[in-house]
């Protein structure tokens, strides 16, 4: 039986490219008794009206900056994905303030809601960039993985559990390169930023079954990492207009050469799985030794980093290629 079955759900950041993947695939293969869709922004609420139809659906709109709301929708919920937040780096350098009300202070209002209201699982999605972060971005998202794996040990008196999955670049999101090479191709030219730069990929699909795993599994406290694929982004460029040429524009503020998921300073607190890592919680109320012998998890070698550069798994052209006809993506 599902996780999810007979449970009620809500999605903050709904509306989103992995909020709208992960309501679809809920409704199709888990069947919660309910499912709440809570955003901001009531044209995406709307549209999503019109696409995804079910007896289960609730519609909220809503900001986790506010915390009277987030009580409101809260009410009765078991289940609670944490998807909502500013992403966009430029946006977010430009406007700090308000990234920081959204992705760090919302934050904190769904974690003590959650609390509040006894919420039994809560999963916060994370991002690469959190990791030595040199964005805002990636500050007020490491920020808020902090937070969410802090949050157990006020929570340790109530039956809520908190923990974090961290990710790379989504195939098809609309705030990836991918999106920005296909409007692109029909001027012929593609610009690089370096074309030494690399990044972790994955699909919505894999996202969405990460997450979905990872609410069977979890104990709270625990960053999840997955085991995905990096890429050039050369090759990249190749897969998405191999007709086009490329032009050398330089990287820009605020963006990486390479991004990291898990750093060395990390590794003492990380083990690993067949088709995952989970960085373990430093607390004392962690029991390290118990979890290694319940789950069979192995310790990875001090100094271990999951780098995108040096990473064992690679994407090929061909294989996003057929990844983005598979997924039907278009401009």
């Amino acid at each position: 039986m599902s996780f999810l079955e007979g449970k009620s759900v809500l999605v903050t950041g709904a509306t989103g490219s992995f909020g709208k993947r992960f309501v679809k695939t809920a409704l199709e293969r888990h069947n919660p008794r309910r499912l709440v869709v809570f955003s901001r922004d009531e044209l995406k609420q709307f549209e999503m009206q019109h696409r995804l139809q079910s007896p289960s659906l609730r519609y909220f709109l809503g900001d986790v900056r506010d915390k009277e709301r987030l009580h409101r929708a809260f009410d009765g919920v078991e289940v609670v994905i944490h998807a909502a937040a500013m992403k966009q780096v430029p946006a977010s350098e430009y406007n700090p303030m308000e990234a920081i009300k959204t992705n760090i202070i919302g934050a904190e209002n769904v974690i003590n809601v959650c609390i509040d209201q006894g919420v039994s699982h809560v999963i916060a999605l994370s991002t690469d960039k959190a990791v030595n972060p040199v964005n805002l971005y990636g500050a007020t998202k490491l920020c808020a993985d902090k937070l969410f794996t802090a949050a157990n040990t006020l929570a340790r008196k109530h039956r809520t559990r908190f923990s974090v999955v961290r990710y790379g670049n989504v195939i098809g999101s609309r705030g990836s390169v991918i999106p920005f090479f296909m409007q692109r191709r029909p001027g012929g030219v593609l610009p690089i930023t370096d074309p030494k730069m690399t990044r972790f990929w994955i699909t919505l699909d894999q996202g969405v079954r990460f997450v979905l795993d990872c609410l069977e599994t979890m104990q709270g406290g625990e960053v999840f990492v997955p085991k995905i694929p990096s890429m050039g982004i050369m090759d990249v460029a190749r897969a998405v207009g191999p007709e086009c040429r490329t032009e050398v524009i330089g990287i820009r503020p605020g963006e990486k050469l390479h991004e990291m998921l898990i750093p060395a300073d990390d590794a003492h607190n990380t083990v690993e799985f067949p088709d995952h890592y989970v960085i373990q919680p430093a607390d004392s109320w962690w029991d390290q030794r118990g979890y290694v012998a319940r789950t069979g998890a192995k310790p990875v070698a001090p100094g271990f980093e999951y780098s995108s550069d040096r990473n064992s798994a690679w994407m090929t052209p061909a294989q996003l290629a057929a990844i983005l006809e598979r997924e039907a993506i278009e401009l």
